[in-house]
């Protein structure tokens, strides 16, 4: 049974008074869309956002290296919802649907979801109220107590079968904020799953700090790493990926990235004693690092490469150096910094005989 994710990202934020919508902000330098993204994207056979045309730039700028299908918001929450809809012919599975202002939703909870709805054909996150809730007929004064025994909040991702959401949404042009009314007028139960409270949601500025507060995540620790390799006539020289008229730049970002992230070091997981690692492409060996530090919970935030070495005349190559790098650890080139120097002639890069680099990794938990 294949799994859909469409994430609800076209509002305007006006109760946030952003200038763009709110799922970009970011929350300690990842944007919140991309949180919630990435981790819908590892359960997902498609992940749909739906965005406003004018700003497709700025969400391609942000998921770059994600695969998700930008879709066309509409006027409304529902119109976005079915916009995406419209896009999932498999009526045997499973469609989440989640607010991309939500960015703390944790994999668990993903997890506990899908096999609701597998189970159950529906799957709402639900949390039960524990404050004292009142009624107030005009927003000034107290009007009544209500008893909360039976109160929940609901939250997202929510999840239905496609045939039982696809019915909803064509029968009924309620417009909803709230994806379970539609099929609970079906005459569908709605399944509850236990919800967390840290799974917020960002309406207010406030929440953007509270968010911050609960997420977890830590200020970037950094790490340092060198390689050396020597000049040897008639063999390619390549640096960050890049082939030059010799690869230590990459390997000297891995044991950068590995440093900060205190997960041993190049030859440890890649010992050139091993023949699969022979001769194997360096960007490679970034990829496969960069996909054990989501393991752990981290991603790469920033990286910046020396490069010293006599000659070859490195600048003509950088551009492609930080492209390559920033394309293998899914961040944004402005955050991959690459330079070269020579060393006037002093020393084995002096002499020619040999290339040096020089790494500097953050990495964000």
């Amino acid at each position: 049974m294949k799994i859909y994710s469409i994430i609800p990202a076209a509002g305007s934020g006006e109760r946030m008074q952003a200038l763009q919508s709110k799922t970009l902000i970011p929350i300690k330098g990842i944007p919140a869309i991309y949180m919630a993204v990435k981790k819908l994207c590892d359960f997902s056979d498609k992940v749909f956002v739906v965005i406003r045309e004018e700003e497709q730039k700025s969400f391609s700028e942000t998921l770059k290296g994600l695969p998700v299908e930008f879709v066309k918001g509409g006027a409304t929450r529902r119109e976005s919802v079915q916009n995406a809809l419209n896009k999932i012919e498999d009526l045997n599975s499973i469609v989440l649907i989640h607010d991309g202002a939500r960015p703390l939703i944790s994999k668990t909870l993903i997890k506990n979801i899908i096999a609701t709805a597998k189970e159950f054909g529906t799957a709402v996150p639900a949390v039960k109220i524990t404050d004292t809730i009142k009624r107030s007929l005009d927003g000034n004064y107290i009007g009544a107590t209500v008893d909360r025994s039976e109160l929940y909040t609901v939250q997202t991702p929510q999840a239905f079968r496609a045939d039982w959401l696809k019915e909803a949404y064509f029968s009924f042009s309620d417009s909803t904020t709230d994806d379970a009314a539609l099929i609970e007028k079906l005459g569908k139960k709605i399944k509850m799953v236990q919800g967390e409270r840290e799974n917020i949601k960002l309406t207010y500025k406030e929440d953007i700090a509270l968010a911050e507060k609960i997420s977890g995540f830590s200020f970037p620790t950094v790490g340092f790493g060198y390689d050396v390799h020597k000049l040897t006539e008639g063999r390619k020289l390549i640096l960050g990926g890049v082939e030059i008229p010799f690869d230590v730049a990459t390997h000297a970002v891995i044991d950068a990235l590995l440093g900060a992230s205190a997960l041993g070091d190049i030859g440890s997981l890649f010992p050139d004693s091993s023949k699969e690692f022979k001769d194997i492409n360096s960007l490679s060996l970034l990829i496969k690092v960069n996909n054990i530090l989501a393991e752990h919970g981290l991603m790469p935030y920033n990286i910046d490469v020396t490069i010293a070495a006599q000659m070859p005349k490195l600048f003509p190559f950088i551009p492609a150096m930080r492209k390559n790098i920033a394309d293998a650890l899914n961040i944004k080139e402005e955050f991959v910094s690459v330079k070269a120097t020579t060393t006037e002639r002093l020393g084995f890069e002096g002499r020619g005989e040999g290339i040096a680099a020089y790494a500097v990794a953050s990495v964000c938990r």
